[in-house]
This record gives structure tokens, C-alpha cells and sequence, in this order.
């Protein structure tokens, strides 16, 4: 008997079985225990998995983490500053750093400009150096910077000379190739714009109706592609017949430009100079363009940053200084003529403080801290050693670290690893038929790897090129008509090609041209060296030679080649203190390459993605070699003496392997994905609970969700066609339930027959074997199948592209043959031409996928090996990793695919089995339905549910998986290969592979298998034999899933210790902290301000002194007033008994004419707490705080006819006017926030003091919601007698109880936390006579106590408790049965408000009140809460403890 563990790995939870397996007759198979372990996912976090998102899930953490310590770091610069001045005696500590009285704002900003040229006090100068260390300027960071920044310029020459001579930049590159410069100079944006301008202006008067203010308007900010569409349509122009090309087009475009301010040029002229512009607008454009061109103005204008903020604010006070950045050099500029002028006028401005003072304080900025050792070890050099740390021995991998993506021996590495991949699919394999020379005349279809020589030929163009398509690759070696390869795009050298798209631009600029899309790669590559020889520049910058000797890549010879030099040289290079920060990097590549600077500059512009392999340089040195022989990477391994990984174990190896007693959670952020780390985690923790519980299991067989068996960009594409495929059944399902085919109830079938219906549209709904027209009334008929292209019994693909819709006498006929060869048979050559045509037609219309046409044209012989080997992925990343894992603690480990689970689900008859244990639930409440189909069959559905409503649909899988023999996937994997013979004795089944067996001994296995483990049933289908009777495996399956408890990870931790390290004076500084385990209050902060709140109320006892002042009606008031002294000033009296104003009436005059209502309006004057929020299809127009504005909101709305969406849409072109005259437009309005609130900070002045209230307390601000609660802790108190004001007693004299409890927010939970307090305020008011019972936090578990109605002997209704868990023993695995169906997690809480839901439910979105008490169940108070027990389950779904733990 073998022990056998199956996992269903899938993104947010794992099923589990642990099973025993006969291995002989003589043994019964058996479930031990199966079970669910949930791990919930974020919203975000799931989405962006299956969207394939590389950021982390603490990348927004980690931005405001940065934009905290910014704000850190400008505050210490400013305190050590005014710490410097105070001790130079500039300030003291009464001194006044800000502006002091009317008229003053812009004072600073004043004596900045001033300070320049004039003498200013040393105070002043004082308050100038501070708003100096306020903003610094933009300094460049190679490594930093993101690609839609721009490009920094630095063309301060040219402009000058354009300006001088009043030139723009197209006359000055006419001027300039006359006289035989042939490079291009970059522009300021303001130089282009304004020539665009000046263009526009001139032509407008010969094309006023055309150029518009609108269409200019459309044409800014777009590129040379859409310059050309908005033209092309504004112009209605066909386009331009150039003569000329090359060189002398580029002439021709300058001389247009140029041309275009004297005369008038023709609209299609005019657009290719629009384009031209619009081109180098975009090259110069954005953040860095825009430093660019402020930093220009300041060199015409002869102005220092301070100077020029000055004059614009002098000129509009409203102007914003947000925004407006410059270059840190264009500050440092200002700092020195600062100090210059006014080191004139004190003597106390010396060298030594200027110095302390700039490069110390204000302009000190530390190098970015390096990340290599946060980079991986390499898989294959990495090794494993002991290290004793803080007195812990802990197991740590060292090695070498793995190389970048750019790096040209990986890029070199990767092309070798696809092309040895790559397959050919056509007419590619000999049938043996031979010409007079011995030449191979005839091929049949099939695949092939590719020959080396065809490797060495597409190596060749892919190490120039980032990628080549699969026509482009078939172009390239010459293989014309019907192939394919078994890649869409092959990527190339991304590394060598950002080179060589630099190697162009400088060829052009020379005057010279390659077009290196239409050359071949040796071509390119020899006149590349010709023209760099001619140049003069270094030749050996264009060659990388990887086939290098041991001794060659132990002295590192690879990296001394110019090549490798200059790839290390722009990846690593990170800035210098130069006004764009890369002048020594083009200084160095001016003294590599041997090429002029502004050759240099361009290569200097080359910036590489900060992406890494899972290899080293050495390690990928030495594999290089084996995969240009043309061995796959796992065999390239083993040449280099490496083991691919540690799976590939020889038999003796595995048996002799050493395992583990546990597994050994991963280190934290060991892996590049969080999602798969959390993943794989819980799959440890769940493991080693079971080993504990359950013994060590001989086998593991894993099956991972389709998602994580995907790229990234394939879960992309996947979660888009799921989207799609929603939709589109749902569009389908109306359709059918339309008058026309009037099926109420679709099935999946009917949804699939319906598709496959609407694809035979273009071939007139006639089918595709025998050219049979299905009328429509006929589609859901039995005269009609649907029918599998290539049968099931030869190719296990039961999917959509293997399935069309035919005669159901034809699909009979056909049996086990192919489309193609069932066509053929009938209808011969001929036949088989004209259904050829038939099936092209319908691929060129986009009507059948590439895969169906594939399968439709298929023959038999052609049906390729290893379909489910192609599902399983092992090589995926995650299903690899989770496979290591797994094989440190037994020896085998066997990975199956969803497939083949469906497959077994049917044949053993579980695929019901889910919606028979929830019937019952529901079936009660009403939320079932049973039907008759039109074949007859009686179906029983449960509304608006699926399997996948139930958690244990995870724990089905995982028990099917546990008893999904190898062979059995061995034999799927195979079926084109079954033949009726003998099968051999020598054959292992379970361990041989089948697809290395010559063809023979392949057929003998899988029918082999096919005779030991499949019978055939009734209808004389081929099942796969259940591993117990079928009845038994049934009732064994339901009896587990019904005392399943599913297991869900609580998030139960508030802070998490760390421990921070810091450089120190005598070495490392450490500092042990507690950080939050979440976000401790939302980000948007809010404001508070006063407003009236009015309100009527009953005149009750309530009514004191202070209550009767908020009377709206002062006779009202005055009256209640009078009243109440009458009394004593007792409301209770005054108001009450036999003085209530209905039994008592208050008159105001003598004539008793008038007289004080029962009810008045109070009014009160309220804090409201406001926040700002941007006008958009989610804001809710009746919490504007500002009467006028969400008047002129609802006007909008009416007028849209209360549609949002399109209400508040597009506000830049449609706005909302405030003041229309003044062009004052509403964006962003203010609304109530929410009253659960505390405040960050406390109100200070300008100066930093604090603005005290009249009581002297200060006054708070920067409120925040404090977000989620962590718990709601519940207590029993005493009642208090309202007239003794002690506890109330019953008639025994025991103290009455009720119950109470405190909502702590996660805020709350974070502060006791830090300060050492219990985060569960077990003695709150214990002095008061409260007795703590139990806290709830969510996703902990509660049993509740189940009531059901039932009729008494005298015909009422009464409720009677059937289960109460308070007279259970709940730790007794026996209970869960009786267990499970009152068994609730906490969803969610707020004060007086809980929410459960059912431990099985996966929709936390269902509040159906039908449900109510099924699935979910709520509290509105306190009520009944001690009626619960609280219980906790461990990882596998045992209850462990039982109340408060």
C-alpha cells in the first residue's frame, strides 16, 4: 500500500488528499482525510497576478515610504542650516524666519531676487539660503530616471545663435548641411515651438478655413504617425510622390521648412513639415524638456532662478511655483552669485562656510545606495553553508551573483536556448523518396528542430535585430508556402540591437546610408566595419567573441573586449555632478569608440531595463558553448557539469537522497514574486501539518492552477480571454432565450453548439464533412452532433478547436478516423481539394482559430506526441520551484494538468458529487429548480451556484489528483500510439516513459495500460478503473467532504519586529522596531469645519439648560426656559408625568391663543469633516458641502438626464462653469468625509507655534479615517438600576448581565502594540464589574447554535434550538459532520454590525435575505453574541482550540 498526498495548488488556497493506494489485488485503496487550506489574496493583489503585473504588492508602500524619507531628509538639511547660522550668529531663537505682517508674501522670494545684485542683511541672507534648501533642483540619474521623462538638452549654443540671427531650427540645418555638417544638434522645445508657430501663422493667411485653432490644437503633442492622420483627414490629401530619398529627402524637408516662412507650400508639403517638427517636439518634450527650456530662459534673460520666480510672481500673484523645476546647476549657479555679491558686504561669508554651507548642507546628496547584494545567487554555482547569526545557526546560499538581462553573453545565451527550441511545422519530414542524385524528393507533414546550419542562419540576423516574427524567420531561411514555427515571435538580441539603432543615427548624421531593415546581417555587419574605418572610429566595438578558451575566461578576456566595455560602461554608469549628468560618460565613450562628442552622446542616450537572470557571467560562459552545438538547456547543463536542477536525479540518486523530516519556510522576498512566495508558503505550512498528522506520504502528485502554470503576459492575455468569454456566453444566453430558439434554461452544451453554429455562417450554416445545410429550428436537434475533429480516442483535447458540428449519421460513420481522412475516404482528391478550400475560407475570415484549421487538416499519421507534456509546463517557474520544494521531504513527486483530473472526474462520476451536497442547503430555502430538457433527461439546478461557490471543490480536485496514477497521464499522452497486441512483461507502467520507448514498445505500453487500468462501460466507452468501487469511492468522497472544515489564514498580526541597521562611528548601529502590517489609516487626508444641523425632537427630560438653548424659536425657548427654573432646573419634573406639554401646555400669550408644541426644531452647530474630491461618474452630488456648486452639479446632471458617466466626463472639453466670464471651471468640489476620524497633527502658525483654543488646548488637524477595525473585543457588564445607579439584581439576587463591546480600529491595535500594551484589552473597565468574553477578528471562526421552526401540538409556530454548540464536544474530529453547517467566519465589523460567512462560501458578495442564516448570517447588536463559540482550525481543518485562544 502507497501513501499518496495530492495538492490542488491554485493562487488564493489548496486542496489536499491523503490517500492510501493499493498497489496489488490483494489491497483496497482508501481516503484517509482530505481537506482545504484557504490563503485570501488581496483584490489587487489577485488581479494583478492574473493580469501578469510585475510591481509588488508594497510598490505604493515603498512610493511613499521614498516621498517620507525625502520630506525626512529636507527637514535634517534645514535643521542642521539653522543650527550653522545660529552658531555664525546669522539668526538667534527669537529671530523671524518667515513673512511677518500685510503686504509680505512674497518678501523672501524679494530679497532673493535683490540678494543677487544689492546688499541684504546677514538675517535676510539667512531666510534667502533657506528657501534655497527648499528645492534643489532636478539633478540626473541614469539609473533612476524613467523612459517617458524625455531627454535632457543641452543646446545652449545653438540657441543663442538661433536668437542672434533670428533663425529657427529648420533654416539653421539648412544653413548647416550646405556647408557640409551633417549631424543634427538637439533644440530647446521653445525653439521648435516657435517655429511651428511662425509657420502656422504665415500659411494660415493662403489657409484660413484649414488651419484652424482647433486642428492646431489636435496637433499638439503628436508624434510623426499622427501628425500624418490628423492632416490626412483636416487636408483631405492623398499624400506625396517624393523623387528623392535618403540624404537628399532630408534636405528637401529642411529646405520645406525653411520655405514654408517666405512662400506658400502645398497641403501636402505643409504636412510633411509639421511632421518633421512635431518629430523633434517629441524628442525634447515632457519633464526633462521642459527643465530644458526654463533653463534656457534663464540664460537669455541673464536671471537666477530666484530672479526669474520673482518676476513672474511680481507680474501675477496667482502664478504657482509647484512644478516649475530646474537643473540643480542652474541653483548651485544662483548659490555662488548669491554668495559673491554678498561676501562683498560681510566678512563673515568665508570660503570655509560657503563650502559647509553648499556642499555639506544645502546641495549634499548621498550616492544611490548599491542593490548587488540584493541580487539572486546563481541557481547552478549557488551552494549552501552554515553561519551562526546572533547566536542562531541558519542556512545561507552563497555563490556568484547572477548577470543582467542586457548583458550580451545572457542575450547571446537566450537567442541559442530559443533556436534549439524552435520547431518547423509543414511538409519537413523525407517519405524516402529519392531523386538520381539520392536528394530527398517527397515530405509528409510534421515537425522538425531545426538544423544548424538554419540556426547559425537566423542567429546571424537575430544578434543584430530585437526580434524577428515567424515570417520573418521563415523569410530569412527561404522557406516558402505552408509553414509554421512553433513560436509568434522570436526575440533576438535587444542589447546588440539598441546598439545598432544607435550605429544608424550616427551613420545617417555622417552622411551616409545602411537601412538595416532590409539588408541581411553580414551585409550590415561589413559595411558597418568599412564605414567605421573610414570614420576612424574603433572597429572592435561592433564584434563580441563568447567562444573563448578555459584559460581565456578564467584571466576574464570577456570583458576586456571593447565591446563588453561599452555595454558595462552605459549599464553601470549612474550620473556625475555635470549640468545633464553624463559628461564623463561621453567623455568615456569618446576615448573607447575613438568617435567625435557628438557621435559619443548619442550611444550615451542607450539606457538598459534593470531585469536579471537566474544565471552568473561564469555559469552561462560555460553552457554557451554546448547550446551553439545545438543541445537543449538541460543537456547543456549536464555537458557543462551542472545539474539542470535538482530534479534531475538519476534512479539511484533519488533512492539514496537524503530527505527532510519538515520543509523549511522560504526566506522572506527570497523569491522576485510575493504572490508566488505567499503561495507556496502556505503549500509548506499545510505540508508539514499533514506529514505531522498523517505520517510522511511515499508519493506527491501535484496539479497547479492554470494561472500559475502561465508567464506573466500569458496570465495577461488569459484573464482578457476569460473576460471575453464571459461576455460573450452571456450575450449567447439571451440569445437563446430570445422567441426564436426560446430555451430558457442554456446549457454549456447548448452555448457550444450555438458557437460552433455561428461559425459555419460563411460556409451558408452548411456542415463541414458532407456539405449538409442545419436550418436553425433543427440546430438543437438529435439529427445533429457535436462532433470531435480528431476523436478523443486518438488526441485527448476535448476543446473548443477540436469540435465542430455534423450530421449525427456522419459523426457514426466517421468513428475513429480524422476530418481530413474521413473526407478523403468519402469523397476522394477531389473532394478533399474542395474541403480544403472550404476550411482556408473560413480561417481568412477569422472565423476558425489557426489551431482548428490545424485540426480540421489533420491526418492521423500527422497527430503529434506529448499534448498533456506540453499542459504540465514543469519548466514554468512556480511549477518548478513548488516541485523542489516538495522533493526535499519525499522521493517522487508527479505533476498532472487539469485535463486529465476533468477526465478522471467524469469517468469515476464525481462531477456532481458538489452540487448533491449543497442541494439540500439550498433546496430549502427555495433556490433550486428542477426542469426537463428537451432530450427528455430531468435536470436539477441550483439557481445562480456553481461548484466553484464551494471551498471543497478544491479538496474534490486534490482527492482525484491523489489517485491519478502516472500511467494514467502516460497513457493520454499517447493514445495515437495504442494498437490492439500483447503488452510485454518487462514493462513498468507507472515508471517507464513511454515517449522514449521506440515506436513498437510505445503501442505495446499504452495498450498495455489501457488493458490494466480502463474498462469500457455500458455504452461501450473506454473509463479509467476507479480506485474502489464506484458506489464506495462516491459515498467515501461525500462522507469526508461533509466533515471538511475549510482552514482560512487570519491576519491576525499587527506589527511585525524588525530589526533596522545603521552605519555608526564604531561600526553598525542597530535599532529593533515594530512596523505595521498594513496601511494604519487611508491616505486621503481630511478637513473640518462648522455647520448647522437641525433636527425635531419630542420635549422629553432630556431637555436642560443647554439642550432648551438650541431651540430654533426664541418664544419656544424662552417659554421651556421659564418652565424648567419653575422646577428647579429639573427637566425630569419639569417635562414629565402630569407635566407633559400635552397634559401641562406651555401658552405664550394670556389669551392662551399660542402655545409650545410637543416637538421643536433644535438646531446645533456640528463638526463635519470634508475631504476634496475630483468631479467624476462616483461622486455623489448630495454630499457638496457648497450649496451654489452642487446646485450647478445638479443642473448638470438634469441636464444628462442623471447620467454621471457622461455628466462628468471629459471636463477639459466640456467644463463645468463657476464663472464662465472669468473662465473659472469646477474640477474638484468638497464633500462630507466620514466622522470616524482622528487627527495626525496638531494646528500650528507659520511660524511653527501652536494655535491654541479659547480653553488653551490645541487645536487638531489632518484628520484621517483610521480604515480598517482589527477587532471588536465583547464583554459581559452589569445592568445598572437607573434609580439606585447599581447593578440591577433578579429575583435570586444574581446581577443582571448584557453585553458590550469596543470596535478597535487597526490604528489603535498599531499604538498599543508599539507601547508594549495587550493588543486584546482583556481588564477593560474590570473595576466596573465587566467580565471579558471573546474577541473577533476576521476570518476567525464561530460555531453557532441553529434554530429551526417547527409546530407545536397546538398548531403554532415556535423556534427550537436543534444544535447548540455549547453541548458539543468541538474538538472531536467525530463532531464535524454535525459541525460543519453552523460553522461561520468573520467577514467583516463595525460597531453594532457583525457579518459571518459560511467556512465553505467563496462569494463574500451574496446578502440575499432568502439565504440569510444559510450562508451568511449578521448581528445588529450585541444580542445573542454569547450564544456563540468561538473555535480555532489550524492549517489542515482540525479544531484545535476551543473559546478565547
Amino acid at each position: 500500500m502507497k501513501k499518496i498526498l495530492g495538492l490542488d495548488l491554485g493562487t488564493n488556497s489548496i486542496g489536499w488528499a491523503v490517500v492510501n493506494e493499493a498497489e496489488n489485488e490483494t489491497e483496497q485503496s482508501s481516503i484517509i482525510k482530505i481537506g482545504v487550506r484557504v490563503n485570501p489574496l488581496t483584490t489587487d493583489e489577485l488581479k494583478d497576478f492574473e493580469k501578469g503585473k510585475s510591481i509588488t504588492t508594497n510598490s505604493d508602500r515603498t512610493l511613499n515610504r521614498s516621498a517620507r524619507r525625502n520630506l525626512q531628509r529636507y527637514k535634517l538639511r534645514k535643521e542642521t542650516l539653522i543650527k550653522v547660522l545660529k552658531e555664525h550668529n546669522f539668526i538667534s531663537d527669537d529671530t523671524i524666519l518667515s513673512e511677518q505682517g500685510n503686504k509680505t508674501t512674497f518678501e523672501t522670494y524679494s530679497l532673493r531676487a535683490k540678494a543677487v545684485e544689492q546688499e541684504v542683511t546677514l538675517t535676510e541672507f539667512a531666510r534667502v539660503l533657506l528657501i534655497l534648501n527648499k528645492k534643489r533642483g532636478y539633478k540626473s540619474s541614469r539609473k533612476a530616471k524613467s523612459l517617458d521623462e524625455g531627454q535632457l538638452i543641452d543646446g545652449m549654443s545653438i540657441a543663442k545663435e538661433l536668437y542672434d540671427r533670428d533663425l529657427t531650427p529648420g533654416e539653421f540645418l539648412l544653413e548647416q548641411i550646405y556647408k557640409g555638417v551633417k549631424t543634427e544638434p538637439d533644440f530647446y522645445r521653445s525653439d521648435l515651438q516657435n517655429e511651428f508657430d511662425k509657420i502656422w501663422k504665415y500659411q494660415k493667411q493662403y489657409y484660413s478655413e484649414l488651419l484652424t485653432d482647433e486642428l492646431k490644437e489636435q496637433l499638439k503633442g503628436k508624434n510623426k504617425g499622427q501628425t500624418w492622420t490628423i492632416c490626412y483627414k483636416a487636408f483631405n490629401i492623398e499624400g506625396v510622390q517624393r523623387t528623392v530619398k535618403g540624404f537628399e529627402q532630408k534636405i528637401e524637408n529642411y529646405q520645406w521648412r525653411a520655405n514654408s516662412l517666405k512662400e506658400q507650400m502645398t497641403l501636402e508639403q505643409l504636412t510633411i513639415v509639421f511632421q518633421e517638427i512635431n518629430n523633434q517636439l517629441n524628442k525634447s518634450s515632457n519633464y526633462l524638456g521642459n527643465i530644458s527650456d526654463r533653463s534656457k530662459e534663464l540664460y537669455f534673460n541673464h536671471q537666477t532662478v530666484g530672479q526669474y520666480l520673482y518676476e513672474n510672481l511680481s507680474q501675477d500673484s496667482h502664478y504657482s511655483t509647484k512644478n516649475k523645476v530646474f537643473y540643480r546647476q542652474d541653483y548651485l549657479d544662483e548659490f555662488e552669485k548669491l554668495w559673491e555679491t554678498q561676501s562683498k558686504y560681510h566678512k563673515e561669508l568665508t570660503d570655509d562656510l560657503k563650502k559647509e554651507i553648499r556642499d555639506v548642507i544645502i546641495f549634499y546628496q548621498r550616492a544611490l545606495k548599491s542593490q548587488k547584494g540584493l541580487l539572486s545567487i546563481c541557481e547552478l554555482e549557488g551552494r549552501e553553508i552554515e553561519v551562526e547569526k546572533n547566536g542562531k545557526k541558519i542556512t545561507k546560499t552563497v555563490g556568484p551573483r547572477v548577470t543582467p538581462k542586457s548583458s550580451p553573453i545572457f542575450q547571446e545565451s537566450k537567442i541559442w536556448q530559443i533556436l534549439n527550441n524552435l520547431q518547423i511545422e509543414g511538409n519537413v519530414i523525407p517519405n524516402h523518396q529519392q531523386d538520381l542524385f539520392g536528394e530527398t524528393t517527397e515530405f509528409k507533414w510534421g515537425k522538425r528542430p531545426l538544423t544548424q546550419e538554419e540556426k547559425q542562419t537566423l542567429f546571424a540576423e537575430l544578434n543584430i535585430k530585437e526580434k524577428l516574427t515567424s515570417n520573418q524567420a521563415l523569410q530569412t531561411l527561404d522557406l516558402k508556402g505552408d509553414y509554421k514555427l512553433n513560436y509568434k515571435e522570436i526575440e533576438g538580441n535587444k542589447t546588440r540591437a539598441a546598439f545598432f539603432k544607435a550605429f544608424q543615427e550616427i551613420i545617417e548624421l555622417s552622411g551616409h546610408e545602411i537601412d538595416f531593415s532590409k539588408e541581411k546581417a553580414q551585409k550590415v555587419e561589413s559595411d558597418l566595419k568599412e564605414l567605421f574605418n573610414n570614420l576612424g572610429f574603433n572597429t572592435e566595438i561592433l564584434t563580441f567573441k563568447t567562444d573563448l578558451t578555459k584559460e581565456e575566461i578564467k584571466y576574464q578576456q570577456i570583458e576586456k573586449q571593447a565591446y563588453y566595455k561599452l555595454w558595462h560602461l552605459l549599464y553601470s554608469f549612474e550620473g556625475d555632478s555635470s549640468k545633464l549628468g553624463n559628461e564623463k560618460l561621453i567623455q568615456k565613450i569618446m576615448e573607447l569608440c575613438n568617435m567625435p562628442k557628438e557621435y559619443a552622446t548619442i550611444l550615451s542616450n542607450i539606457t538598459f531595463p534593470l531585469d536579471y537572470s537566474s544565471l552568473s557571467t561564469r555559469a552561462t560562459l560555460k553552457i554557451l558553448p554546448f547550446l551553439k552545438q545545438g543541445f537543449m538547456y538541460s543537456e547543456a547543463c549536464e555537458k557543462a557539469g551542472y545539474k539542470h536542477s535538482k530534479n534531475s536525479l538519476t534512479k539511484e540518486e533519488i533512492e539514496n537522497k537524503i530527505l527532510k523530516e519538515s520543509l523549511s519556510q522560504l526566506p522572506k522576498n527570497s523569491l522576485r514574486n510575493p504572490v508566488v512566495e505567499k503561495i507556496l508558503n502556505q503549500m509548506i505550512n499545510v505540508v508539514n501539518s499533514l506529514v505531522e498528522e498523517y505520517g510522511k506520504p511515499d508519493e506527491i502528485r501535484i496539479e497547479l492552477a492554470r494561472e500559475l502554470k502561465k508567464s506573466a503576459q500569458e496570465r495577461d492575455e488569459l484573464t482578457k480571454a476569460v473576460n471575453k468569454s464571459k461576455k460573450d456566453h452571456e450575450a449567447i444566453i439571451k440569445e437563446l432565450q430570445k422567441a426564436s430558439f426560446n430555451i430558457d434554461n442554456p446549457s454549456r452544451n447548448d452555448i457550444i453548439r450555438y458557437k460552433l453554429y455561428k461559425e459555419l455562417e460563411p460556409n451558408g450554416y452548411h456542415t463541414l464533412y458532407t456539405n449538409t445545410y442545419i436550418p436553425q429550428e433543427k440546430l438543437f436537434s438529435k439529427d445533429f452532433d457535436i462532433e470531435h475533429i480528431i476523436p478523443q480516442a486518438l488526441l485527448f483535447d476535448d476543446s473548443f478547436s477540436n469540435k465542430t458540428l455534423e450530421k449525427r449519421d456522419a459523426n457514426i460513420e466517421k468513428g475513429k478516423m480524422t476530418a481530413f481522412d474521413y473526407v478523403l475516404e468519402k469523397q476522394g482528391e477531389r473532394g478533399a481539394e474542395s474541403y480544403k478550400d472550404k476550411i482556408e475560407s473560413l480561417f481568412n475570415s477569422g472565423k476558425i482559430s489557426k489551431t482548428k484549421r490545424k485540426n480540421l487538416l489533420m491526418r492521423q499519421s500527422e497527430i503529434p506526441d506529448g499534448f498533456i507534456d506540453r499542459d504540465l509546463r514543469n519548466s514554468q517557474y512556480i511549477a518548478k520551484k513548488s516541485k523542489e520544494i516538495l522533493e526535499q521531504i519525499v522521493k517522487v513527486v508527479n505533476t498532472t494538468t487539469g485535463s486529465v483530473t476533468d477526465r478522471l472526474r467524469e469517468d469515476w462520476q464525481l462531477v456532481d458529487v458538489m452540487k448533491e451536497l449543497n442541494w439540500d442547503k439550498y433546496d430549502k430555502c427555495g433556490q433550486t429548480e428542477t426542469y426537463t430538457h428537451r432530450d427528455g433527461n430531468v435536470i436539477r439546478k441550483i439557481k445562480d451556484w456553481t461548484k466553484r461557490n464551494d471551498h471543497r471543490h478544491h479538496a474534490m480536485d486534490a482527492l482525484t489528483i491523489a489517485f491519478t496514477k502516472p500511467s494514467y497521464i502516460q497513457y493520454l499522452n499517447n493514445l495515437n500510439a495504442r494498437v490492439e497486441k500483447s503488452v510485454d512483461d518487462y514493462l513498468d507502467l507507472d515508471n517507464v516513459e513511454i515517449r522514449l520507448l521506440d515506436k513498437d514498445k510505445r503501442s505495446s505500453a499504452v495498450y498495455g495500460i489501457e488493458t490494466k487500468e480502463l474498462h469500457r462501460d455500458k455504452n461501450g466507452k473506454l473509463r479509467f478503473n476507479p480506485p474502489m468501487p464506484l458506489d464506495e469511492l462516491r459515498r467515501e468522497a461525500k462522507k469526508h467532504l461533509e466533515e471538511t472544515l475549510v482552514s482560512i489564514k487570519a491576519k491576525n498580526k499587527v506589527v511585525t519586529r524588525n530589526t533596522n541597521k545603521t552605519k555608526a562611528k564604531n561600526g553598525q548601529k542597530q535599532v529593533i522596531q515594530q512596523t505595521p502590517r498594513g496601511e494604519l489609516h487611508e491616505a486621503t487626508i481630511q478637513g473640518k469645519i462648522k455647520q448647522y444641523e437641525t433636527k425635531v425632537e419630542s420635549v422629553n427630560a432630556s431637555f436642560n439648560i443647554e439642550k432648551i438653548q438650541t431651540v430654533a424659536n426664541k418664544a419656544y425657548r424662552e417659554a421651556l426656559l421659564k418652565r424648567l427654573k419653575e422646577f428647579n432646573n429639573d427637566p425630569k419634573k419639569a417635562f414629565t408625568g402630569k407635566n407633559t406639554l400635552e397634559k401641562n401646555p406651555l401658552y405664550l400669550d394670556s389669551l392662551h391663543t399660542d402655545k409650545v408644541p410637543s416637538k421643536v426644531k433644535l438646531v446645533n452647530f456640528v463638526d463635519v469633516y470634508t475631504k476634496r474630491k475630483p468631479i467624476d461618474k462616483d461622486l455623489k452630488v448630495e454630499k457638496v458641502i457648497d450649496v451654489q456648486i452642487r446646485k450647478i452639479l445638479e443642473a448638470r446632471l438634469k441636464e444628462y438626464n442623471g447620467d454621471s458617466a457622461k455628466a462628468f466626463s471629459n471636463l477639459d472639453e466640456n467644463p463645468i462653469w463657476l464663472n464662465k466670464e472669468k473662465g473659472i471651471s469646477i474640477k474638484r468640489v468638497t464633500i462630507k468625509g466620514t466622522s470616524n476620524v482622528i487627527a495626525l497633527h496638531s494646528k500650528k502658525d507659520k511660524d511653527g507655534n501652536y494655535i491654541l483654543n479659547a480653553d488653551g488646548t490645541k487645536q487638531a488637524v489632518d484628520f484621517v479615517n483610521t480604515g480598517n477595525n482589527h477587532h471588536v473585543a465583547v464583554y459581559r457588564k452589569p445592568i445598572i438600576d437607573k434609580k439606585t445607579s447599581l447593578p440591577a439584581t433578579d429575583e435570586n439576587g444574581n446581577i443582571k448581565y448584557e453585553l458590550d463591546e469596543v470596535v478597535v480600529s487597526f490604528f489603535e491595535a498599531t499604538i498599543r502594540a508599539n507601547n508594549g500594551e495587550p493588543i486584546i484589552d482583556k481588564t477593560h473597565n474590570q473595576d466596573k464589574g465587566w467580565q471579558f468574553l471573546f474577541s473577533m477578528k476576521q476570518n476567525e471562526y464561530f460555531v453557532f447554535p441553529r434554530y429551526e421552526t417547527v409546530t407545536d401540538v397546538d398548531g403554532n409556530e415556535i423556534q427550537v434550538k436543534t444544535f447548540d454548540p455549547k453541548d458539543i464536544d468541538l474538538l472531536n474530529p467525530n463532531n464535524y459532520q454535525l459541525i460543519s453547517p453552523n460553522l461561520f467566519r468573520v467577514q467583516k465589523f463595525t460597531t453594532k454590525n457583525y457579518v459571518f460567512r459560511h467556512h465553505l462560501e467563496t462569494k463574500v458578495d451574496n446578502v440575499s435575505i432568502i439565504l440569510r442564516g444559510f450562508t451568511w448570517r449578521d448581528f445588529r447588536s450585541s444580542k445573542g453574541l454569547d450564544e456563540i463559540v468561538k473555535v480555532r482550525v489550524n492549517h489542515i481543518g482540525q479544531i484545535v482550540a476551543v473559546g478565547e485562544y
